[in-house]
């Protein structure tokens, strides 16, 4: 399938590993120039030049940290009308709510809440103009299964999600939708911190944690970056305009629910 996007602009923060980059490189197969954000020069570097070469697209490479204002500047200078945009943040660390200070939910809210909606504020009335826009945010299946442990990105990213499903109602019309991606477990190297982080609190190897979550997902194993990605350049597609605030599953069949 044509996805219809080629000549289009993307910015993807996180573009750099994991699920960001596969992103990147779903939407690089189509034919859309890149601008990719990350904090680590040396990888964002690397991964710019891979994304070059493999598939002949333009890809500018910010260095830089998207919650703060020098950051967001800095990627909106060099991409400053795209046509889509993917909002991509790690979360944070699992851990006892009682250990968590204000200045930790601060940090949580400015990465998965607040930044994600102050590069829509930027970059949403341009899209409305140009009557074209892709905005896909990659949250995270705890906003549907919350997890005891991961209080910080349950309530940081169900936040962003409740901003969405407003904002998403009031643009679909000028041809731009708003929609969420909610992974479940996903091979990634967040997925390996994590997992690390739970074997440093339960004391439980980590190899015995990593198989017990793949074998207690339906599908047997841990999702791959590249089907995220794959599902992201759908929702970015020319086809996909009539799907709007939206929340995705990607999670192997694990959300127990009907609806």
């Amino acid at each position: 399938m044509d996805l219809g996007l080629h000549g289009k602009s993307a910015i993807v923060c996180g573009g750099s590993r994991g699920m960001g980059r596969a992103a990147a490189e779903c939407l690089a197969a189509e034919g859309v120039a890149l601008t990719i954000l990350a904090r680590d020069p040396v990888r964002l570097e690397a991964a710019a030049a891979a994304i070059r070469d493999r598939f002949g697209v333009a890809v500018a490479a910010v260095s830089g940290d998207v919650t703060t204002e020098a950051g967001r500047a800095a990627l909106l200078e060099a991409c400053p009308a795209p046509d889509i945009l993917i909002n991509n943040a790690d979360g944070m660390p699992p851990g006892d709510f009682r250990d968590w200070s204000r200045a930790d939910w601060i940090a949580a809210l400015d990465a998965m809440m607040l930044a994600p909606i102050a590069l829509m504020r930027a970059t949403v009335d341009g899209m409305m103009d140009r009557s074209f826009g892709r905005i896909v945010n990659i949250v995270s299946r705890s906003v549907k299964i919350p997890q005891l442990e991961m209080g910080l990105s349950n309530g940081a990213r169900s936040g962003l999600v409740g901003f969405v499903a407003g904002l998403a109602r009031q643009t679909v019309r000028r041809g731009v939708t708003i929609n969420n991606v909610l992974p479940g477990i996903v091979a990634t190297d967040a997925q390996r911190h994590h997992v690390e982080k739970l074997a440093d609190m339960s004391g439980r190897p980590f190899d015995e944690i990593w198989a017990e979550r793949a074998a207690q997902n339906p599908a047997g194993r841990f999702g791959e970056a590249a089907e995220i990605g794959a599902t992201i350049a759908f929702l970015c597609s020319a086809q996909a305009g009539f799907i709007t605030g939206q929340s995705l599953l990607v999670d192997g069949g694990q959300y127990p629910g009907t609806y």
